[in-house]
C-alpha cells in the first residue's frame, strides 16, 4: 500500500439522490438491468444466501487480501445507513470472508445487504438478521485479520466495475449496478420498461397468449413452415 499504509480509505464519493433510491426501491431488479441497457447484473454465481427481499442503495466497496476479513469490519464503521457493501476477496474459497457477527454489525450500522465474490458462513444466523447476503459459496472456514486492503475505491466484482456511489438494486434474482455517471439514463429507459412490462401484464392478465412484438418481429426475420 502506498505510504505504508495497511488500509486505505476513501470516504467522500458523490452518492444518488435519496429521491433516486426511493423511485427504485421495490422495482425488480431485471427492470433496472433492461432498464440499464441490459447490463449492470453481478455474475449469477453470486447468488443471494437467505429469503431476499427488494432492496435499494448505494454501493460501498471493499478490496481486501484473500482469506482476510479486516477491511470487511473496518468498511461497516465507514458505511452510511442503505450502503451495500461490496466485498472483494479476489474470488477466495478455502474460507469465509464473513459470518454473523460481522452480519450483525452492519445490520445495526444501517447495511442494506452484503455482496462478496468469496464465501460467507453462518447461514442460519444472516437469515436471523434478515440481512440480503450474495456470495459464491459457504463454507465454516473463518479468514485471517491482517489487512492490507482498500475501502471505497473502484474494484470489479461478478464482472462488473462497481465504484462507491454507484446505485444498486437487488432482490431474489440478483444484484444489478448502475453507475452513477449513467443513473440519468437509466431512468429515461425505465420509463419504457415500465410501460412495457405493465401491459404484458394487462395483456396476459386479459387472456391473450403472445406478446405484442411476436408476429411483427416473426415476419421481420423470415419464417420458413416445414410442414
Amino acid at each position: 500500500m502506498a505510504d505504508g499504509a495497511g488500509v486505505i480509505i476513501r470516504r467522500n464519493f458523490a452518492r444518488p439522490s435519496a429521491a433516486e433510491i426511493a423511485e427504485v426501491t421495490g422495482l425488480p431488479s431485471g427492470w433496472i438491468a433492461d432498464a440499464n441497457g441490459q447490463r449492470g447484473a453481478i455474475d449469477h454465481r453470486l447468488r443471494p444466501y437467505i429469503s431476499v427481499k427488494p432492496f435499494a442503495g448505494v454501493a460501498l466497496t471493499v478490496s481486501s487480501a484473500p482469506n482476510d476479513n479486516l477491511l470487511a469490519y473496518t468498511a461497516v464503521s465507514v458505511a452510511q445507513p442503505g450502503d451495500v457493501l461490496f466485498l472483494g476477496t479476489e474470488e477466495f474459497d478455502k474460507a469465509a470472508v464473513v459470518g454473523d457477527i460481522f452480519g450483525g454489525f452492519a445490520k445495526n450500522q444501517g447495511v442494506a445487504a452484503v455482496v462478496t465474490d468469496g464465501l460467507i458462513r453462518d447461514v442460519e444466523g444472516f437469515e436471523k438478521l434478515g440481512l440480503p447476503v450474495y456470495a459464491r459459496g459457504v463454507s465454516p472456514n473463518s479468514p485471517l485479520k491482517n489487512g492490507p486492503g482498500e475501502i471505497g475505491t473502484a474494484i470489479t466484482l461478478g464482472g462488473v466495475r462497481i465504484e462507491s456511489g454507484d446505485l444498486v438494486v437487488g432482490d431474489s434474482d440478483g444484484v444489478v449496478v448502475v453507475a452513477r455517471k449513467d443513473i440519468a439514463r437509466m431512468f429515461e429507459g425505465l420509463k419504457t420498461v415500465r410501460e412495457k412490462e405493465t401491459g404484458a401484464d394487462k395483456r396476459i392478465a386479459a387472456g391473450e397468449t403472445e406478446p405484442a412484438w411476436l408476429q411483427e418481429t416473426l415476419e421481420r426475420v423470415g419464417v420458413r413452415q416445414l410442414d
